[in-house]
């Protein structure tokens, strides 16, 4: 294995539909305020720094939270779930420039297109049944966004204000499909600069012409390397592409959200994701199938197609990519599962493809954000610093 010199990080997850040890029924623990806090506490003690607050179904609203872990935090960044269409893009610019400055510049964005018509459409949602417009949206909505982030507003504070609500300001003029803005502005300016990271997800092709548009971060869900690859060098196309019709040369980086259960020997470990699935009945699972059949999302077809794939053995899609999750879990649901050597060989393999960013969780999340930053975080470290140091292949 070759290791790579780029930077990685490494973040959490914040449940905000309660947490436990199983899936598939319902969760041993609410998500309280205390109890989010605290895991968003483990994590930053255990070495990561951010934390991916999700969205969609009956998560609690991940600006909230995300306003609350970082106010119980010094160094974790919340990256908070940022919704075209259940949101104007006026106001989300606003909502993270405030979230950057009240957090001393640790904002994250994590762009949220939807892939559930049932939840869109519980939403309001007018394109809840129209896939790639919803990203011709979130387009439009993004070059808002960042527009209002990156204008120069010719006065501050109140004078700023007064200036615009007089109509002598000059602010951000757009006109497309979705969105009609006429001297748009957002106070305050973010600290990060240009903006804060946008991070984006999207398997299909109108996702990621989206994404090679627009994101800082593209997020991929676990799959087989072979897999990521593809996917990797598709977003490097469209880039190559972008630069030849409009001349901006864009960087991209690119992330990985899985699970993961590390324990001292492979037995322990494979009996312990076993056990995560062991009160799920034929009746969840049935339930959970019809569920994600009615998703339009391509990244969870892939996650389904992936399944099938495994199921004849024993659900491993490969070393130490478990499938089992996937069952009743929608989403990145693959399983990074072994001792501390296999996953973190398996997690350097993917840094070797390029991928800088890893979005882990656990069952529960507090005690495996714990587990995790104690076997497996400093492994990690302690392999790419004997390979910088010219120590070999791991």
């Amino acid at each position: 294995m070759s290791i790579t010199g780029h930077q990685i990080e490494f973040g959490w997850f914040i449940p905000t539909t309660g947490d436990g040890a199983y899936i598939g029924v319902k969760p041993e623990r609410e998500s309280t305020a205390e109890y989010m806090i605290s895991v968003a506490k483990k994590a930053e003690e255990a070495g990561f720094t951010f934390a991916l607050i999700p969205t969609g179904g009956s998560c609690l609203d991940a600006w909230i939270t995300g306003s609350m872990i970082a106010s119980h935090t010094s160094i974790l960044k919340p990256l908070v779930a940022m919704r075209p269409g259940l949101i104007e893009p006026v106001l989300a610019a606003r909502m993270a420039a405030t979230l950057d400055v009240l957090s001393k510049g640790r904002a994250l964005v994590n762009i949220v297109t939807g892939g559930s018509p049932d939840d869109l459409r519980a939403t309001g949602d007018p394109l809840a049944d129209h896939h790639d417009k919803r990203y011709d949206r979130t387009l439009e909505f993004l070059q808002i966004v960042k527009g209002l982030w990156d204008q120069q507003a010719p006065a501050e504070g109140n004078e700023f204000l007064a200036a615009h609500a007089a109509g002598s300001g000059k602010g951000l003029f757009y006109k497309g499909d979705y969105y009609a803005i006429e001297r748009g502005a957002s106070q305050p300016a973010p600290v990060q600069k240009p903006h804060p990271p946008i991070y984006f997800g999207g398997s299909s092709a109108a996702g990621k012409k989206t994404a090679a548009k627009t994101a800082d971060v593209y997020l991929m869900w676990a799959e087989p390397l072979e897999w990521i690859k593809e996917q990797m060098e598709e977003m490097r196309d469209l880039l190559k592409k972008e630069k030849e019709e409009t001349g901006v040369e864009r960087s991209l980086k690119f992330g990985l959200r899985a699970q993961v259960l590390v324990r001292e020997t492979e037995e322990e470990a494979y009996r312990a994701a076993w056990n995560i699935i062991s009160k799920v009945d034929q009746r969840a699972v049935e339930q959970s199938s019809v569920r994600f059949s009615r998703s339009d999302a391509v990244n969870q077809k892939r996650q389904n197609k992936l399944r099938a794939q495994s199921a004849d053995q024993d659900y491993f899609a490969g070393p130490n990519l478990w499938t089992g999750l996937s069952s009743v879990r929608g989403g990145g649901s693959l399983l990074l599962v072994g001792t501390p050597d296999q996953v973190s060989d398996r997690i350097l393999e993917y840094a070797d493809l390029g991928i800088s960013s890893f979005i882990l969780s656990g069952y529960p999340n507090l005690e495996e954000s714990e587990i995790t930053g104690k076997l497996l975080l400093p492994l990690i470290k302690e392999k790419r610093k004997t390979s910088a140091l010219g120590g070999g292949h791991v």
